[in-house]
């Protein structure tokens, strides 16, 4: 790459860019309070931070606010199709080294990662763990330099956890995902949200009274079984866990086999995390017409090559959607190559959901920043009083307020010698 400092799609595309970090400026509150605060007090002054996060407008607000706060940044896409190709370039006009662009190859993707840590980054930001990982296997001495990490999505935690399990984290990460500001509002209500909006751009197709298959009713697969009811679908979860299965019965959805599911559902969508959810006994049992997408971070979850191994022709008959023609003359069709529907094929979390993720990414790099060299090398949780600040700055903002105890209920509830 030698001394470029951005590779975007086309940078003329900047204006139309600018245009949409504005409107999410406008619908983040949260953030932009901590921007102005931190503009002054710069606690982030001398920090060189490693991004590897989907490339949205609310990302761009993210950054913005990073680099106000006194850092160098440099970025990369978590997903190659979930950059928006108008967001890079503007964040590349501004002076921001990024380096994403909708449609890169596998190759192009962990070459873009490998050009953000010229940096020599002293903290990363991480969607997936991607970055991390690309440090740990690839280069190595690089952690030595860095005070610590966050990490955004339930699939990037589970991998830290595992490695640090393993004794092979080589620096502390924040779980920044499981902030209650984080996982209970932008797991559930932002993909929920989002992912039927993804579907919808790419089909066009009225949800009320089709069979809407959710595979996995955790935060994510719970908010998209919500929203789909919300539309008039008819919902069936399937789960491996007993207990999200027995939650998402008492709240009125179907719960059984994704075999028997298989034969049943209209539209099937994987919120799991886990490879092979849909695989080629699933695809065989699909009615003619059927719809299969993932909003989990990986597109492992429907083995897509199974699928085109079982088509006769697969065509792109939608931005976004794929015709596959089945042998024995069934149609399924597959959006966003099996990527994340909601960022692929929509833009995706709502702005005013993502101002509380982004605010807790903010806040946890800071600390990192001020505490790391004294932290072990392990995966920690937000701190209770960090959501606490968050969820009550987004309160305000929404014109909500809340009751206050007493001193006689405080006293009350520490009472252990009070009873009937």
């Amino acid at each position: 790459m030698g001394k470029t400092e951005f590779k975007v799609k086309d940078i003329r595309l900047a204006k139309s860019g600018e245009m949409k970090i504005r409107w999410a400026e406008s619908r983040m509150p949260v953030l932009m309070a901590f921007r102005e605060k931190f503009r002054k007090t710069k606690p982030l002054a001398g920090m060189r931070i490693a991004g590897c996060l989907h490339v949205t407008k609310e990302t761009a607000v993210l950054v913005e606010t990073l680099v106000a706060a006194g850092a160098a940044v440099s970025w990369s896409g978590c997903n190659p199709l979930s950059t928006q190709d108008e967001v890079a370039a503007a964040l590349a006009a501004r002076g921001v080294s990024i380096f994403a662009w909708h449609g890169q190859s596998v190759t192009d993707f962990y070459r873009c990662i490998d050009w953000t840590l010229n940096l020599k980054p002293t903290l990363t930001l991480d969607d997936g763990a991607d970055l991390i990982f690309r440090v740990h296997s690839t280069q190595p001495l690089l952690a030595g330099g860095i005070l610590g990490g966050t990490e955004e999505t339930t699939t990037g935690v589970h991998r830290l956890r595992a490695m640090a399990a393993a004794g092979k984290l080589l620096y502390p990460v924040m779980a920044v995902n499981d902030a209650e500001t984080k996982w209970d509002f932008d797991n559930v209500y932002g993909t929920g949200q989002s992912s039927i909006d993804g579907i919808v751009r790419a089909t066009s197709i009225l949800l009320a009274g089709k069979n809407f298959v959710v595979a996995g009713f955790g935060h994510c697969g719970r908010g998209c079984a919500m929203r789909a009811r919300g539309m008039g679908a008819k919902v069936i979860v399937t789960e491996v866990d007993h207990i999200q299965a027995l939650k998402a019965t008492l709240e009125g959805f179907q719960v059984m086999p994704m075999d028997k599911a298989a034969a049943l559902g209209d539209i099937f969508i994987t919120a799991t995390g886990v490879k092979d959810v849909i695989v080629k006994r699933h695809f065989q049992k699909m009615r003619d017409g059927a719809i299969v997408c993932n909003t989990g971070h990986y597109d492992c979850e429907i083995n897509i090559k199974e699928l085109y191994a079982m088509s006769k022709k697969v065509l792109e008959i939608r931005p976004n959607n794929e015709e596959c023609l089945m042998k024995d003359g069934r149609r399924i069709y597959l959006l966003a190559k099996g990527r994340l529907v909601n960022l692929a094929a929509a833009e995706g979390h709502p702005s005013e959901v993502m101002d509380m993720s982004f605010a807790n990414q903010l806040l946890a790099l800071i600390h990192m920043a001020k505490n790391g060299t004294r932290l072990e090398k392990r995966v920690y949780t937000v701190s209770k009083a960090q959501d606490d600040e968050i969820a009550a700055m987004k309160l305000k903002t929404v014109g909500a307020g809340i009751d206050k105890l007493t001193r006689e209920q405080i006293a009350y509830i520490n009472d252990y010698s009070s009873g009937t």
